[in-house]
């Protein structure tokens, strides 16, 4: 896929008014101030809770056309507005020629998301309440995200075994092959080792680029899982 022919190429900063919640995060800030260019292939953002980086992909999702609490291009799910206003002020420079097709994938409301489809899909749709937590996600991505389209992902290991994420992995990676573009939040050093992807690790400094290696996610998991009693110490009660 040519750089020119990807869905999104740039996330075009904007205005948010100061009294936007969303307004007092660094990642966010730097993203208005600054921008965000997208490559193809699969761009993760890893942090901890509350650094900004589902506001961020919800944001994107959002100003490609996708519903903020999931489904495609073509759906128009919703229930409860909670998201920030930062999708609006948005302004995604796509590719020429690029597809328009998108999905998002997010994990905290992916269940409404299976009623709404189980209500206005055709009859071939795979009855998603009838597979575990992890399986239905998986099925998602096999039958949603089959073109060179733009998907989105918030936090999907929620759901995922070990195993399963390795399957994750390698779905995202045929993604990638197909010509498709992905945007994904993750807290997985498993999800974030996919080969080729681009990591952008979100926290009191905004956004930075980094090896998976240096990561401070896969630096914390190293240490737990060669010395837990290092860190159960520090929260258990005597």
């Amino acid at each position: 896929m040519a750089f020119e022919e990807q869905p999104v190429v740039r996330v075009l900063p904007g205005a948010l008014p100061p009294s936007d919640w969303s307004s007092a995060i660094p990642a966010v800030r730097q993203l208005l101030n600054e921008g965000l260019e997208l490559g193809p292939g699969v761009t993760f953002l890893v942090g901890e809770n509350g650094s900004g980086k589902s506001t961020l992909v919800e944001a994107v999702a959002g100003a490609y056309g996708l519903s903020p609490e999931g489904g495609s291009t073509q759906g128009a799910h919703t229930t409860r507005t909670s998201e920030s206003g930062l999708g609006e002020v948005l302004t995604l420079q796509r590719g020429i020629g690029a597809p328009r097709w998108g999905f998002f994938l997010r994990a905290e409301t992916m269940h409404g998301w299976y009623t709404y489809s189980e209500n206005h899909a055709a009859p071939t749709t795979p009855d998603y309440h009838a597979m575990s937590h992890g399986e239905s996600f998986l099925e998602v991505v096999r039958t949603r995200f089959t073109s060179a389209g733009f998907y989105v992902l918030d936090e999907p290991e929620a759901a995922l075994s070990f195993s399963s994420t390795l399957a994750l992995v390698a779905a995202l990676g045929e993604v990638v092959r197909e010509g498709g573009q992905v945007l994904c939040a993750t807290h997985s050093p498993v999800l974030a080792a996919l080969s080729g992807a681009r990591i952008l690790e979100v926290g009191p400094w905004g956004l930075r680029e980094s090896a998976w290696q240096d990561l401070e996610l896969v630096r914390h998991w190293r240490g737990f899982l060669d010395h837990p009693d290092r860190y159960l110490r520090h929260v258990m009660v005597d």
